[in-house]
């Protein structure tokens, strides 16, 4: 099964930024669940994005942690670097 992830990712009208990306992450941590429009807030942190984008992106981002926490996708090997 693909992940949430890569099945939006191949919509380009929900194409993200490596930059808008990183706005998004620092904008969730600030304005948690009990931020009165939290939405519109983590938007306005983003820009270029609606609230319903964000949010959006925000279920897939959970949907994703899901299945990487359940083991149907596994997390990557990645190498250390040399000397580490």
């Amino acid at each position: 099964m693909a992940s949430s992830f890569y099945r939006s990712s191949r919509d380009s009208n929900s194409y993200w930024t490596p930059k808008q990306n990183k706005q998004f992450e620092t904008a969730i941590a600030v304005y948690d669940k009990d931020t009165p429009d939290r939405w519109q807030k983590v938007a306005a942190a983003v820009g270029e994005k609606s609230a319903e984008e964000v949010r959006r992106h925000y279920e897939i981002l959970v949907e994703d942690l899901m299945y990487i926490e359940s083991g149907r996708i596994p997390i990557p090997d990645y190498e250390s670097p040399t000397g580490s």
